[in-house]
């Protein structure tokens, strides 16, 4: 990626390990901004990016950068459902070879598992998931990147993109049951309801399209099996490659599901879209497990809030889901050799 400023170089090289995102999805971005009277140019600028970044879709950008430049387009175009306006003109065409894949899978079924499964290739540190139960199928996603600007518009564009993708894969006269947001309802409700045209549920655990499980049986009208069995050997090729720092992506989940409730095992690999063994083994050919990534994690995160924040002790090992303070006490002098107190005084003087 060529973003010639310094905060572009920064970016960019803390991008594969704090989450990223191809900028593939952004490239609405612009037109929408100059139909909002905003000139685009300026925007980046504000955000030290280089707009030549936007050349190749393929490229990669932080997820902090990302939803800093969404956040200061909805400010500038004073528009709270930037996300929303963004997400509903992307489609299967913004994933690149993933949204291929999906386009000529035969059946809707295989078609969204294979989003699921390829989306990661796409976003490093968001998570999709699909879930049939009985006559309902749900398919959510979720953001596990802490402090990161813009989380509720991101998710509406999430869901408009999701949209999209269902309406191409199962024709014009798909519907949802319900569209679900994990943020309050919006002042300005109107353009949600012109795009989504169903219920609209808000203050939910998480942004998701609830729809008919009959509709996972509907053939895929471009479906090509020459094609999808290509794209599917490329797009594995390219999951090895992306593996290979699978466990660097569990400490990214990691580091946000630690405050979010998610750090046990079971519920880790869920955010995954797999069983807790299968996560196990998934990171015993890299030498470590998951309890010794969590203790890594705690120390990353615990040294982050001793340093920049004024929460006690207790306060923090209540964050960090310690029983007691002093189990957080004893468990962080065994990672420092010395007491949270301790290096937070030595650390103020430094």
């Amino acid at each position: 990626m060529d973003m010639r400023t310094p905060l572009g170089r920064q970016m960019d090289a803390r991008a594969d390990h704090h989450g990223s995102v191809r900028v593939g999805t952004l490239l609405p971005l612009a037109d929408v901004l100059s139909g909002l009277g905003v000139e685009p140019t300026q925007l980046l600028a504000e955000c030290g990016v280089d707009p030549s970044v936007f050349d190749d879709p393929d490229n990669r950008i932080s997820i902090a950068l990302h939803n800093r430049l969404v956040a200061l387009a909805g400010t500038r175009a004073n528009c709270s459902h930037i996300g929303l306006l963004v997400g509903q003109r992307d489609n299967l065409d913004s994933f690149g070879l993933a949204g291929l894949l999906v386009r000529y899978s035969p059946d809707v079924a295989s078609a969204l598992r294979n989003f699921v499964r390829f989306l990661p290739t796409h976003v490093r540190g968001a998570r999709a998931r699909l879930t049939v139960d009985g006559n309902a199928t749900t398919l959510s996603w979720e953001l596990y990147q802490p402090g990161v600007e813009a989380v509720d518009q991101v998710g509406d564009g999430a869901l408009a993109v999701f949209f999209n993708v269902l309406r191409e894969l199962c024709g014009p006269d798909w519907r949802p049951i319900e569209v679900c947001f994990a943020h309050r309802e919006p002042a300005q409700l109107q353009p949600f309801r012109n795009f989504f045209r169903t219920t609209l549920q808000f203050d939910e655990p998480e942004y998701a399209l609830c729809f008919s499980s009959a509709w996972l049986e509907r053939p895929v009208a471009q479906a090509d099996p020459v094609l999808r069995r290509v794209l599917q050997k490329e797009m594995e090729s390219i999951e090895t490659r992306h593996e290979a720092d699978f466990p660097e992506q569990v400490r990214s989940v990691l580091r946000s599901a630690l405050l979010t409730g998610h750090a046990r095992s079971d519920k880790l690999a869920a955010l995954f879209s797999m069983h807790s063994s299968t996560l196990a083994r998934r990171l015993k050919p890299y030498g470590v497990g998951f309890r010794e990534l969590v203790d890594e994690c705690r120390y990353e995160v615990a040294r982050e809030m001793l340093g920049y924040s004024a929460l006690d002790v207790s306060q923090i090992a209540e964050m960090l889901d310690y029983a007691e303070a002093s189990a957080f006490t004893r468990a962080f002098k065994r990672w420092s050799g010395t007491t949270p107190a301790r290096w937070r005084s030595e650390r103020a003087k430094s």
